[in-house]
């Protein structure tokens, strides 16, 4: 444990040595034309960033096709052009009535049974092309975009998804490409052509009919209906079709079949599962019907809301930071006065009592200290930093000199148990014995507590895990009075209980992928070789043609990323509401597969970097790059990128990441000392540099849970962080995390939290879904002529073999009769 949490530390040595030259040298230019204010090269721009299920239509059908594949446009069009001319002679696809449309779409459906592969593989590259949108027919990329939207849903209502369906199992089947990659010392994009073909038409059809746009006829509504039940139902196989996909997935991961091209599986499976499942709107309407069916009150607030209003707030700076700021200001002559301070976490920008305390450092850890960042800065932090404090100004009312807020943005919350622990502990102090889990009766205490009963009480919020939870027990204890359970066959369900059998595979094989594709694993510690769906055959051998393969090689990740961050938070969403231990148990899961340090890890990295990454080439994005002339490419073109201040797809990413930590940590004790164990608060800190209120927020709570663990110096030497933390995270009213009473008195016994946690889980699995293990409860049947009279399903081969056993074991065996009689 030791060595990994050292090696944890060390990036942010470097991390904070880059940013140290990165930012001498934007001082250095500054300096040079204009005097600036102490505090502005710290101020990062605030994002005009919003959350939600995906990025633009157009956006999420770029991404599916890399850099590489750009060729691989004109090749479909020509597969289809030179079959459409033989078929449908001086005409084109526009021009057709939707009789003949359907016509032709008929018969490359026949096509598509041919045994040739080649051929096989011209038809469904021509079925591809209709689904991108006949691009060579349209001059601009709503053209293309329409007649795509149009093509794919005349595909799905000619049948062809199933048979793509069928196709794309007999290539995970495909024993011989498996094995030839294996051996293989180097794949390309060549050895997954059919796979890709397919997951690229497979991928067109969901998306596009997963996204509703408006005038959309009743048909196209009922068409997106019964594709979504279609794609949840166990129709395939007896398995939903992201079974299918999973299964790619860890196959892909155990080394039998290198050659899948995982970004276009995991993006499948990630749109499969938001399809079917519903994203985040969808999940808060269900969460509003079920608590309306559980007869619980309406949510307190619609969370999706509060966030999207929430501001961000400004980063404090860090004492290096400060540092050479001083040092910058020595160099371009100016006068030395005390820096003045940024604006800090505070929304309303009070003047901060603990003043003293930040000048130090207002946001410097423990762990820093540790690290020996102290050791080299202290010096000149004694010298520049800490100055003696200004006298005090005269006292006035506080109102005077406070803005307060009119209101928190969030209701506070009260569990049933804060009510019951709070009562305990009153009554042992006042009458000297308690009454249980008794939240009523308040007789022989005083007034006071009966106002805060009250308020507690009037802030009570009993969540449906606790209903499911308290139901569960029932079911355990009384399984012959409480009967059978009535399981509702949501998509969920269905999904978890194919996911049920190999859920730890699926699990380790999506946290593996995610390593592989962190920005901070080392090239050499890669297991798995996740670009084997975008390097090309041949090598680049000028340097623009590196730099656009190294462009396209990080958007590659950053994809990967984002797909797997999303589709997990989706998962646990889902299983969340749908039953608490169905959630419990992918958590568990997770956390057993390190998925905590293996988060931390991938925001161990200048993440404002990360989040600004413009690994992108606009004009070989799809629609654009096949609508437009393709311009001459330079080095310059592809180091400008877009014009966007941040990545879409990367902050979505740390989001998502942030909001899965929060998941599996939230209410657990011995989750959260993981996080103070891998020195998680000077990583999370930095990602509040990210001036966007979401990922603020989920930073926030994380560092909220761990607070009473860090230590009084800690908290006293960042109050700027826990004021952000009380004007932003929701109160619970009877929580102790500012303070960190009598921690070392509390006997947490973490590994028998995480037993008990299992347990529960498993005899939830078993009951519901292990039949056999129910069998001492099922009614026997004692009546002999019923028992005989059962009709017995016998095997095929059983009439081939019955005569031959009958000579064999009975006639051919003498019976003793007399000794059978004497024994009676």
């Amino acid at each position: 444990m030791q060595q990994q949490n050292d090696d944890m530390e060390v990036p942010l040595l470097n991390d904070s040595n880059s940013n140290r030259q990165k930012s001498q040298a934007q001082e250095r230019d500054g300096f040079s034309h204009q005097q600036k204010d102490s505090e502005g090269s710290m101020e990062s721009p605030n994002l005009e960033f919003e959350y939600g299920d995906t990025d633009s239509f157009t956006a999420e059908l770029s991404e599916l096709y890399g850099y590489t594949e750009e060729p691989e446009f004109s090749l479909n069009r020509d597969y289809f052009e030179e079959d459409f001319k033989n078929h449908v002679k001086g005409r084109r696809w526009m021009e057709l009535s939707m009789e003949e449309q359907r016509a032709y779409v008929m018969r490359l459906l026949d096509a598509l049974e041919v045994t040739d592969r080649d051929k096989r593989l011209k038809v469904t590259r021509a079925i591809l092309y209709l689904a991108q949108g006949v691009f060579d027919e349209c001059d601009t990329e709503t053209d293309v975009l329409y007649w795509s939207r149009h093509n794919v849903f005349l595909l799905y209502d000619m049948g062809i998804f199933t048979a793509l369906l069928e196709l794309l199992s007999m290539e995970i089947d495909n024993n011989q490409a498996c094995s030839s990659a294996v051996r293989k010392p180097a794949i390309s994009l060549a050895d997954s052509t059919e796979l890709r073909v397919l997951l690229s038409i497979m991928y067109l059809m969901v998306e596009t009919i997963r996204v509703e746009m408006e005038g959309d006829s009743p048909e196209r509504k009922a068409t997106r209906e019964a594709f979504k039940t279609e794609l949840g139902s166990p129709l395939y196989n007896g398995e939903p079709f992201a079974l299918l996909l999973f299964t790619m997935v860890t196959k892909f991961c155990s080394m039998n079949a290198p050659h899948f091209p995982m970004k276009k599986v995991l993006l499948l499976l990630w749109k499969t599962i938001l399809f079917t499942l519903g994203g985040f709107e969808e999940l808060l309407e269900m969460k509003v019907r079920t608590r309306d069916h559980l007869n619980l009150p309406p949510l307190p607030e619609d969370s999706i809301k509060v966030v999207r209003n929430m501001r961000a707030a400004s980063p404090p700076a860090s004492a290096m930071e400060l540092i050479e700021q001083q040092q910058q200001q020595k160099r371009g002559r100016r006068s030395r006065r005390p820096l003045v301070k940024q604006d800090s976490l505070d929304t309303y920008n009070e003047r901060d009592p603990f003043k003293n305390d930040d000048a130090r450092d207002e946001e410097d850890d423990p762990e820093d200290v540790d690290s020996g960042i102290e050791g080299e800065v202290d010096p000149l932090d004694r010298d520049v930093i800490i100055q003696p404090p200004p006298p005090p100004p005269p006292l006035r009312p506080p109102t005077e000199r406070v803005s307060f807020p009119k209101g928190l943005p969030w209701a506070p919350k009260v569990r049933e148990k804060d009510i019951e622990h709070f009562l305990e502990t009153s009554r042992n102090k006042f009458i000297g014995f308690t009454l249980g889990n008794d939240t009523d009766t308040l007789v022989g205490l005083p007034r006071p507590i009966h106002e805060s009963v009250k308020t507690l009480k009037q802030h009570k919020y009993v969540s449906i895990a606790e209903v499911q939870i308290k139901r569960e027990e029932e079911l355990q204890q009384c399984p012959m009075t409480m009967g059978e359970e009535e399981v509702e066959e949501t998509p969920a369900e269905i999904l978890y209980l194919g996911m049920l059998p190999s859920l730890s595979q699926y699990v380790i094989a999506l946290l593996k992928l995610l390593l592989a594709a962190a920005p901070t694993s080392k090239a050499k510690t890669d297991s798995i070789n996740i670009l084997a769906d975008v390097l090309p055959e041949e090598m680049p051998i000028t340097v623009l043609q590196s730099m656009k393969l190294g462009i396209d090689v990080n958007r590659h990740k950053e994809i990967i990323v984002k797909a797997i961050s999303a589709l997990l938070l989706l998962l646990l969403k889902h299983f969340k509401l749908n039953h608490i231990y169905q959630f419990e148990y992918v958590a568990q899961h997770l956390v057993f597969a390190n998925c905590i340090p293996l988060i931390l890890k991938f925001f161990n990295q200048n993440i404002m970097s990360y989040i600004s990454a413009k690994n992108s080439i606009c004009a070989l994005d799809y629609p654009h790059c096949v609508v437009h002339e393709m311009p001459e490419l330079t080095a310059e073109s592809l180091e400008a990128g877009d014009s966007n201040q941040f990545c879409w797809r990367n902050l979505f990413s740390c989001i998502n990441l942030l909001r899965i930590l929060n998941k599996i940590t939230k209410w657990k004790h011995s989750r959260t000392m993981m996080l103070v164990v891998f020195k998680s608060a000077p990583i999370l800190k930095r990602a509040l540099k990210v001036k966007q209120a979401m990922m603020q927020l989920y930073v926030l709570k994380l560092l909220k849970i761990q607070t009473k663990y860090l230590g009084r110096q800690w908290r006293k030497s960042n109050m700027k962080t826990m004021s952000a933390i009380y004007q932003k995270v929701r109160h619970r009213l009877n929580d102790d995390w500012a303070y960190g009473n009598d921690i070392d008195a509390r006997p947490w016994d973490f590994q028998a939290e995480e037993c008990a946690l299992r347990e529960s889980i498993e005899k939830f699995n078993a009951r519901r879904y292990d039949k056999n293990q129910n069998s001492d409860f099922t009614p026997v049947d004692n009546c002999l002529q019923s028992v005989l009279g059962q009709r017995v399903d016998l095997p095929e081969d059983f009439h081939y073999s019955y005569e031959m056993w009958l000579e064999r074991e009975v006639f051919s065996q003498p019976i003793q009769w007399e000794g059978l009689l004497q024994a009676q």
